[in-house]
């Protein structure tokens, strides 16, 4: 991407209030205020099983916690990366930087043939697996040598001293990766190079053709921590989830429709997830992760960005953004108009 260092990227206000995710209650939560909330939420966490005035205290509370956490995010974050250059000393500091021999030999020819000139969705479609739900495709990205060295480096990490941020409200063990250093020598590269030219073709109605940004994280399941995710939609316009391993059984994920279509209309489909495979989705398709019943599983996630789409409408709050600054990639929205695409993202 040319002059990516130039290009301001921001949140949009609503990440204050919106989607706060209630773990007790699997319930995401939008709060401007103690009256809107309990007039908005009462009801439906009283069914949930919030019936007692200190267990709704403790919701307000815990939302409290989780704005602030919010507020000082970047401050936080900047800080963690700091101490992590100076403290952290890596196990494999080769896995920083984007190699050809970490890549899968079918995934390179994919890309390559999404790069050429004559290539089509239809060509592309034939190079992959079977949809393994509707626009849900699965396609090898990394080998395994690799994905074995990645996880020891993932795990050094956890063990040391340095600190660690949690990805997202629901996720709670994993590691950010533009914290310990992945975005400019693997991350962006990867987009770039490889994910920008498959996804222009699979998603150009979604902003695949003008991925400018990214959020890059690992995420981790174990018998002993987190084993599921409940059903939700990403902060992205495409994602890509990636099996790094380890030793685990069942914990598949599910797909269901976009975001907009009600669950009582949704039906889900099942998708197995191997070891070295990724699977490649619209951001806004709901979408979960059945627990795991032994073992561990470690997952990269990637949610990029498309600040043409994002910048007319937010994916969170379903208005046109009123933007924040934040550090590097932020949410990915630009205080620049971006030329009006053709179509919006479709439903199925």
């Amino acid at each position: 991407m040319k002059n990516e260092e130039a290009v301001k990227f921001y949140i949009c206000n609503c990440f204050l209030t919106d989607n706060i995710f209630l773990v007790d209650y699997k319930l995401h939560v939008r709060f401007v205020s103690e009256q809107q909330f309990r007039l908005d939420y009462d009801a439906v966490l009283k069914r949930l099983g919030c019936v007692t005035e200190p267990q709704f205290q403790d919701v307000l509370n815990k939302i409290a916690q989780e704005v602030d956490r919010r507020r000082c995010l970047d401050v936080k974050s900047a800080e963690r990366a700091a101490a992590i250059r100076n403290v952290y000393r890596p196990l494999h500091p080769h896995v920083y930087h984007l190699q050809d021999s970490f890549l899968a030999p079918h995934f390179k020819q994919i890309a390559e043939y999404c790069r050429s000139s004559d290539a089509s969705e239809e060509g592309l479609i034939s190079l992959l697996e079977e949809e393994a739900a509707p626009r849900v495709y699965c396609l090898p990205v990394f080998e395994q040598s690799f994905c074995m060295e990645l996880v020891e480096e993932l795990e050094h990490f956890e063990k040391s001293a340095a600190p660690k941020g949690r990805p997202n409200t629901m996720n709670h063990y994993g590691i950010l990766l533009n914290e310990l250093g992945f975005d400019e020598g693997f991350i962006t590269p990867l987009r770039e190079r490889y994910l920008c030219p498959v996804a222009s073709l699979l998603y150009p109605d979604c902003g695949g053709r003008h991925l400018d940004s990214h959020k890059a994280f690992v995420v981790k399941y174990d018998t002993n921590e987190d084993v599921d995710l409940s059903y939700h939609y990403d902060n992205a316009e495409v994602t890509l989830n990636v099996c790094l391993g380890k030793d685990f059984t069942e914990g598949n994920l599910y797909f269901g429709d976009m975001r907009q279509v009600p669950l009582s209309e949704t039906e889900c489909s099942e998708v197995e997830h191997k070891v070295t495979d990724g699977i490649l989705h619209r951001g806004q398709q709901m979408h979960g992760a059945l627990p795991i019943s032994s073992g561990q599983r470690w997952n990269l996630i990637i949610w990029m960005r498309a600040s043409q789409e994002r910048n007319k409408l937010c994916p969170m709050c379903n208005k046109r953004p009123t933007l924040v600054e934040g550090d590097g990639f932020a949410d990915g929205f630009t205080s620049h108009s971006a030329p009006t695409l053709n179509t919006s993202c479709v439903l199925t």
